[in-house]
């Protein structure tokens, strides 16, 4: 019976730590990483068919640092976000380009 209760109040330990790292140590680290990202439209050419997007937005991914790609069709845009001390524009561009799809930062 000991025994049964020491899993038991080990397990609520556990429980109540990872609760209290969650919600009061996660939500600094949650901003510090949102705050360090920008976002970023590119003029893509080439597309011309439902596939090119997937290829455009993979290619763009495969770049260290960005975190998202959202990419249009009809408009013909990549929308990027990502974080500006580990990836380039330049080398967002050059990575949709390389399997290309020629990308172009648009003004903003």
């Amino acid at each position: 019976m000991r025994h049964s209760f020491t899993l038991a109040a080990g397990a609520f330990t556990l429980a109540a730590a990872s609760i209290l790292s969650a919600s009061v140590l996660s939500p600094p680290a949650a901003a510090a990483r949102t705050a360090a990202t920008q976002t970023a439209t590119f003029a893509i050419q080439n597309m011309t068919c439902a596939l090119c997007p997937v290829t455009v937005k993979s290619a763009m991914e495969r770049v260290r640092g960005v975190r998202s790609v959202r990419v249009d069709f009809d408009a013909k845009t990549a929308t990027v976000v990502f974080d500006p001390q580990v990836a380039t524009l330049q080398a967002i561009a050059a990575a949709s380009t390389n399997a290309g799809y020629p990308a172009t930062k648009k003004a903003d």
